[in-house]
């Protein structure tokens, strides 16, 4: 592979300086025709998938005519920044890192796979049938994807997905499953001076919440609740007849979260204050990723061609989720992490480390010669 670091910083800027938040539909779509345009470009077969008002999908194949996948490459082309990020701060670099709204999470691992695909081996791209899907709404948990990737992936042997390596180099190896409620509470308004016995107070009903929320958190497990965002009231003298509390959960064992989750709805049905009505919407949800035995013999591939290649392969377990996720709990065995390094995710300090970009693309290439091989 002959390797330009100033053409792939070129052909990056255009993903980076692009307004494409989740769900701002016109700059993913702006992401998705230049990704399809790449493939077109190698003779790919682009399909694009409507992901209802989350915008397109993209999923393209080498071989659309396979039943089966041999690799599937996940990306998602959504980031966390509202529109005007890009013109506040477009892509810059120096000798080191390049800065930019989803610079490492994930514009990058979505260029780095069009690189590894280019110059890979040609028996390899014979033996394999490889599919990549890219999403667009990987950072509100792929709640309109989620079904797509799905059917697609469980014709899949391998899954690989390129979020950024972790700062110091790590791939992925297990992320923690995740869950967002929003719990709304309904009682009776009443004047706080003149009848507050009248009234049925939404806020006390919600502080009930949190504590039995907070009750349920096991640091030892690593299943924690976290009830991020409260409101309710309209006034100090009123008794208050509407609350509210978003509350996230990440946990390693899904089989704990379903006691969790269970817990949670049998409290709807047993309000602390009578009166008060509980309704508890799931938002979101992914499974957590823990190895399988064939997640394992897939990382000893990795680990071997890191070694081939002088690349150190270490591993990190991570609270955080991603498509992962979804792919893993089929029972496909599936690693993450296989972009450059990166890190200051969902920040204006995120980076992307340029001398990681090669090597990352090699590595990427050379595990699936080793899936073609095997």
């Amino acid at each position: 592979m002959s390797f330009s670091l100033n053409d792939y910083l070129e052909e990056l800027r255009p993903l980076i300086n692009i307004d494409c938040g989740t769900l701002t539909v016109d700059g993913i779509d702006v992401v998705a025709t230049i990704m399809a345009q790449k493939y077109l470009d190698l003779g790919w077969n682009v399909k694009r998938v409507d992901c209802g008002i989350a915008g397109t999908g993209l999923e393209v194949r080498n071989k659309p005519q396979a039943e089966h996948i041999d690799v599937m490459l996940i990306g998602h082309m959504d980031t966390v920044f509202p529109v005007g990020t890009a013109a506040a701060r477009p892509m810059t670099h120096d000798n080191e890192r390049a800065y930019g709204p989803g610079v490492s999470d994930m514009k990058s691992g979505l260029l780095s796979v069009v690189y590894a695909l280019r110059d890979l081996d040609p028996a390899a791209l014979e033996a394999l049938s490889i599919c990549v899907c890219m999403n667009p709404d990987e950072e509100i948990g792929s709640l309109h994807s989620e079904e797509w990737l799905k059917s697609v992936a469980i014709n899949a042997k391998h899954v690989l997905v390129a979020e950024a390596a972790r700062a110091d180099g790590s791939l992925v190896k297990a992320r923690k499953g995740m869950a967002r409620y929003c719990l709304s509470f309904h009682g009776k308004a009443a004047h706080a001076g003149n009848e507050p016995q009248n009234g049925r107070s939404a806020i006390t009903e919600m502080a009930h919440w949190i504590l039995a929320i907070n009750a349920m958190t096991d640091f030892e497990s690593g299943t924690t609740l976290n009830a991020g965002v409260v409101s309710g009231g309209a006034g100090a003298n009123i008794v208050p007849d509407f609350a509210q509390v978003v509350v996230d959960v990440r946990f390693w064992d899904n089989d704990e979260y379903a006691a969790v989750d269970a817990k949670i709805r049998a409290l709807t049905e047993t309000p602390f204050v009578d009166g008060v009505t509980i309704t508890a919407e799931r938002e979101a949800h992914k499974p957590s990723m823990v190895p399988s035995p064939q997640t394992e013999v897939l990382m000893a591939q990795v680990e071997a061609v890191g070694k081939e290649l002088g690349i150190d392969i270490t591993w990190q377990a991570v609270g955080g989720g991603s498509d992962a996720n979804l792919t893993a709990v089929l029972g496909i065995p599936t690693l993450d992490g296989l972009g450059p390094v990166g890190a200051g995710f969902h920040s204006a300090d995120e980076w992307l480390d340029l001398a990681s970009i090669e090597p990352r693309i090699r590595l990427l290439q050379q595990v699936l010669v080793k899936i073609a091989h095997q």
